[in-house]
């Protein structure tokens, strides 16, 4: 077995032309995974329509009936920054699945990794930028809420804060959530997550992994968690449009066999999602996105999971 990675054709819906979130990426990330080899159709794990029940057990029933009936009042669908079509709403839906299939493969085979997911600015009830169900939040909370697991750790290196993520588990010691992001950018009202590090504007590899390698280890033996949730944003990467922090390709490939080795060679299990990235460039964005993938199917290498 290799390092199993979670993918469905519908991660894809349509949007309008010109519109800035770069829905694409989801795709060509997969076929840019299977033509280097990072995996193989064997490897690809498909999952299904989540139902409603475990969306709602961190989102109100209204609001997911609404969201999918797509019958939100304008002002709350303009917040999301994505336009209402049905096949959006079954790409959410389908999106919260495969975190929840990733994490159950962590769980299994030590490593795995969603080629979407990562929508942590999404409040129980309401969306926000570009974020309509928090797929972090929801799968914690079913594994927890099925007695799955017991504890949590939500390792959140998106270049925005998880605000979302940390307003929902705000009181409850089940999930311990640690936002590192940029202090300078989006949501410009933070919320308080379990440990918040702000980073300055304009910081780079060596200054940010130094930080994250001090960090994570003592996080780690604090909170024994029995999985990490891991959201590898790439928007901290200095050709992001949304980020404003300095990391070459290279400080994301190292950051990621930071997050990876670390956790698995203390004994957590990791389950990745790929969170932000808004390059110009596609090509490029892909790219920055695959290294989590190359970083995990090394570690799982290297530990020989499976």
């Amino acid at each position: 077995m290799d390092l199993p990675v979670v993918y469905h054709p519908d991660y894809v819906a349509p949007l309008p032309e010109g519109h800035r979130f770069p829905m694409p990426k989801f795709g060509l990330l997969y076929e840019l995974l299977l033509k280097d080899r990072i995996t193989n159709p064997e490897q690809i794990f498909t999952p299904e329509l989540p139902a409603r029940e475990l969306i709602e057990v961190v989102h109100t029933p209204d609001y997911v009936l609404a969201y999918c009936e797509g019958t939100l009042e304008p002002k709350v669908q303009r917040r999301i920054g994505l336009p209402w079509n049905p096949f959006l709403a079954r790409r959410t839906c389908i999106a919260v699945g495969g975190t929840i299939l990733t994490a159950r493969l962590a769980l299994k085979y030590g490593c795995a990794c969603n080629t979407a997911g990562g929508t942590h600015h999404a409040f129980p009830n309401y969306g926000s930028g570009f974020c309509i169900f928090n797929d972090l939040a929801i799968a914690a909370r079913v594994l927890i809420e099925q007695q799955i697991v017991k504890k949590i750790l939500i390792v959140d290196l998106d270049v925005h804060q998880g605000d979302g993520t940390a307003w929902i588990f705000r009181d409850d010691e089940r999930v311990f959530t640690f936002s590192m992001h940029c202090e300078a950018n989006f949501p410009a009202k933070k919320q308080q997550s379990d440990l918040d590090i702000a980073l300055p504007v304009g910081l780079d590899d060596d200054g940010y992994l130094q930080i994250l390698a001090k960090q994570l280890p003592d996080l780690l033996s604090e909170v024994k968690p029995d999985l990490v949730l891991y959201d590898a944003g790439v928007d901290a990467h200095v050709g992001d449009r949304l980020g404003k922090l300095a990391l070459s390709d290279r400080g994301i490939y190292r950051r990621e066999m930071l997050v990876l080795s670390t956790s698995l060679a203390a004994g957590y299990p990791v389950a990745s999602v790929i969170g932000g990235g808004y390059a110009e460039n596609m090509q490029e964005l892909v790219y920055r996105h695959s290294l989590l993938h190359r970083a995990a199917k090394e570690v799982y290498r290297q530990y020989h999971l499976g």
